[in-house]
């Protein structure tokens, strides 16, 4: 009996050995997924005090390539500190408009992200620049953003308390669709809009870029890792050692969202947009598919004016500024 029985234990313990190394395996799997997908706090944040000077750093390296700020400002909302640069035009002798811009950054770069832009746009007038609120940056969040209509309401309060009255607002990617989901809520202060490539207005984001996203979303993979995504929306051009790069890459790794999803802005939605709206697609962009985005912008906007950039990447604002600041000049003047 005893050697039948050790006869059954001696076939079992091979079974026995692979199953706890398949339950430890699951266990670590659970582990990582338990920090990789907590959420500690519901309000954007850094995971560490060596993150954000690692991304202050690269913010303040990338920020030189400006031109001084005239004013810094810090506007508090009710959903935190939202920081404010103002660069004085310096138009006012040829015709400059007397309504300023003010540009909205993509993910994770903030200001600095406009250096190419930013002495261009200066002749047509003022220009405030300002670090998305619950993003990487100078804006400090200190309450949750848990739906688009929030989203719009920081903002509106933002530009509430600026002195202009109104604003012609220029969006990057994500900072396009916060134009567009302000004007949808509270299109109080907006004198015109224009978008560039912006991202869930016109067309979906393809499943491809979605699925490379991942990766790049994962603080504990190498930096690697992370370039390769940002070098793939912009057309394939190299991010190492660009003060740009190093900053989005930082925020990517050191800062936690906690944002909701945008919503994908519907046609129908953006025949509610009663003012005049000039959309500026990438041809080569990654982030939807240009010749959808273009259709529906033409066929949506009740006031568009589409403009097609062919061969320009995701990152079209610092391939092309000398003709986007030529054609928001052309937009702005016919608006005014």
């Amino acid at each position: 009996m005893r050697t039948r029985l050790m006869k059954a234990l001696n076939r079992l313990r091979p079974r026995s050995r692979w199953l706890r190394l398949v339950l430890a395996g699951l266990a670590l799997i659970a582990l990582v997924a338990t920090f990789a997908l907590r959420q500690p706090a519901p309000i954007g944040h850094w995971d560490s005090a060596d993150g954000q000077d690692r991304f202050l750093r690269a913010y303040t390296e990338a920020f030189a390539a400006l031109p001084d700020p005239t004013e810094t400002i810090d506007v508090r909302t009710d959903y935190g500190i939202v920081r404010v640069y103002r660069f004085a035009g310096t138009g006012a002798d040829d015709g400059g408009t007397n309504t300023p811009l003010l540009l909205l950054p993509g993910r994770a770069s903030g200001t600095p992200v406009w250096a190419d832009n930013v002495p261009l746009l200066l002749p047509i007038g003022d220009v405030y620049t300002v670090d998305l609120l619950g993003e990487p940056g100078m804006s400090v969040q200190n309450r949750p953003i848990d739906s688009d209509e929030a989203q719009a309401e920081w903002l509106h309060q933002t530009l509430q308390a600026l002195p202009p009255d109104e604003f012609h607002l220029v969006g990057l990617s994500i900072g396009g669709w916060t134009a567009v989901n302000l004007a949808l809520h509270r299109p109080d202060h907006i004198a015109s809009m224009t978008v560039i490539d912006p991202v869930y207005v016109f067309a979906d984001m393809p499943f491809g870029t979605i699925v490379r996203s991942i990766p790049a979303a994962l603080p504990w993979l190498p930096r690697s890792w992370r370039d390769s995504f940002n070098s793939y929306t912009a057309g394939g051009a190299p991010v190492e050692d660009e003060p740009v790069a190093d900053m989005i890459e930082a925020g990517m790794q050191h800062y936690k969202l906690r944002l909701p999803q945008p919503t994908r802005i519907s046609e129908e939605r953006l025949r509610r947009l009663d003012l005049p709206v000039l959309a500026i697609i990438a041809g080569e962009s990654v982030m939807h598919d240009p010749q959808q985005a273009v259709e529906t912008a033409r066929r949506a906007l009740p006031r568009g004016t589409v403009r097609l950039y062919p061969g320009a990447s995701h990152a079209v604002n610092g391939e092309q500024p000398e003709r986007i600041a030529a054609d928001i000049a052309g937009f702005v003047e016919e608006t005014a």
